[in-house]
């Protein structure tokens, strides 16, 4: 990487300072480096790697605010950075939303960079797609290894100066027969979690119990969602829910201090247990319950949506004031409160804690992955998409046939209400975000036996 970006952002500040002191200024840097393996047809195609320095200034005068970036950070970069920016602010409209900027503060318990993760070399990621790929056999390998590495800083005239540095290994992979694709995925910041042997094995065994698949009717059925489907169930409930711009625009449906959810449903954000020290805004990140037991408790803020309301934000700015504050760690807390990366495989296609759930099925469907998913209606939270890599009939606890895929309209927030939920897995599995974001999402779900699931389309329409 090039250059401290805690030196970077203070030059960046001193200088900005230096042309109007009576300016609010705000200076950050963001060092990244990401790393992608990607394989296909069972070898090693692609092995590309970026590693930029972007430095932010970010100007609030006489009422008007505007920002600029450049990857140029030495002195004549950054001294065009900053008068382009002032240029800028000149003819910006108005900002009546201004918050003001992050006053200082430290930063909360992030967690420490696992050294083997932060310096992760093509050889390392090599060894795990060729595990992965040893362990799918005879069947077709596709998917990618990612290594991230991300240093942050930024101060600002307020006196708020503050750093972070994360990183994460990942792995999204598929096993392919001639009809039916199987699907591993793992993340984690610490390089020795992710087992590529296991998650080809799994992915294979997925894609060999997937062939011949018949179609099922649509209608609602009991469903197992794996943690990947459980995945998009958080992100939605995230982003569109507990967003506090959206629920000050009444675009959501979350009502704060409400049992609106299964008294199993506890969800928290927790941007510090992957790294992230403080956001977008330079506010401290912190872990955020949203749900408790079912009762919806907080709502994410940066910023600007704490200043409309009176509150304090909750370290979830991500820059751009149009999204609100999102919540990009989410764990939804499993039945023991545990928490884990890889589970062993128990049985062809799913792994201890999810056999569990589905031994509770007298007749239902297993779900591996929602996708192609689309808001229809943000109030109360109706999206439509597909399923995909896997979806099978149970009946009397066992998995029993492969079915086609499926078309489903559901409301996320109505298949978790009081009596919705009839078990949650043990192990909460880390999925990736984002295949080439420096700082990308993480979910932490388990697997969820939901009492209905609206599928309104099979393969035949």
């Amino acid at each position: 990487m090039s250059g401290d970006p805690q030196a970077i952002a203070a030059e960046l500040l001193e200088r900005a300072v230096g042309v109007d002191a009576a300016a609010e200024i705000e200076a950050s840097v963001d060092a990244n480096q990401v790393a992608l393996t990607r394989f296909a047809n069972s070898v090693i195609h692609q092995n590309v790697a970026d590693d930029t320095t972007r430095a932010q200034l970010r100007l609030h005068r006489d009422g008007r605010t505007a920002s600029g970036s450049t990857t140029r950070v030495d002195d004549e970069g950054i001294v065009a950075l900053v008068e382009r920016t002032f240029a800028a602010v000149a003819v910006a409209p108005l900002d009546p939303g201004w918050p003001g900027l992050a006053p200082p503060a430290a930063s909360g318990d992030a967690a420490a960079v696992d050294p083997a993760t932060a310096t992760v070399t093509p050889q390392h990621r090599a060894e795990v797609v060729a595990s992965f790929v040893d362990a799918v056999g005879e069947l077709e390998a596709a998917g990618y290894c990612r290594s991230t590495h991300s240093r942050r800083a930024l101060a600002n005239s307020a006196g708020q100066s503050i750093t972070s540095e994360s990183a994460e290994i990942a792995v999204d992979g598929i096993a392919r027969s001639t009809d039916a694709d199987g699907v591993a995925r793992a993340a984690s910041s610490h390089l020795s979690d992710v087992d590529g042997g296991a998650l080809g094995a799994r992915a294979a065994a997925k894609a060999r119990r997937g062939a011949n698949p018949v179609e099922l009717p649509p209608d609602r059925y009991e469903v197992v969602l794996e943690p990947s489907a459980v995945a998009d169930v958080l992100m939605f409930l995230g982003w569109y829910g507990f967003n506090a711009k959206a629920v000050e625009e009444r675009v959501s449906f979350v009502r704060i201090g409400e049992a609106q959810f299964d008294p199993a449903v506890t969800l928290v954000d927790d941007a510090p247990a992957a790294g992230e020290a403080f956001d977008a805004d330079g506010t401290p990140t912190r872990r955020t319950t949203l749900i408790d037991a079912g009762t919806a408790r907080s709502l994410t803020h940066d910023l600007r949506t704490a200043a409309v309301v009176g509150a304090e934000s909750t370290g979830h700015g991500v820059g751009a004031p149009s999204f609100g504050a999102l919540a990009r760690h989410l764990c939804l807390v499993p039945a023991d409160g545990g928490q884990g990366v890889v589970a062993e495989v128990e049985g062809p296609i799913v792994d201890a804690t999810t056999a569990e759930l589905v031994a509770g099925v007298e007749r239902g469907i297993l779900v591996t992955d929602l996708w192609y998913t689309r808001v229809l209606d943000p109030r109360t939270l109706v999206v439509t998409g597909l399923t995909r890599n896997g979806v099978w009939l149970i009946e009397g606890g066992e998995v029993v046939q492969a079915l086609r895929n499926f078309r489903f309209t559901q409301s996320y927030a109505q298949a978790l209400m009081p009596g919705s939920v009839r078990g949650l897995g043990r192990v909460a599995h880390a999925i990736p975000g984002d295949t080439y974001a420096a700082t990308a999402p993480r979910w932490m779900a388990p697997a969820m036996h939901l009492a209905s699931w609206n599928f309104t389309g099979g393969a035949s329409g």
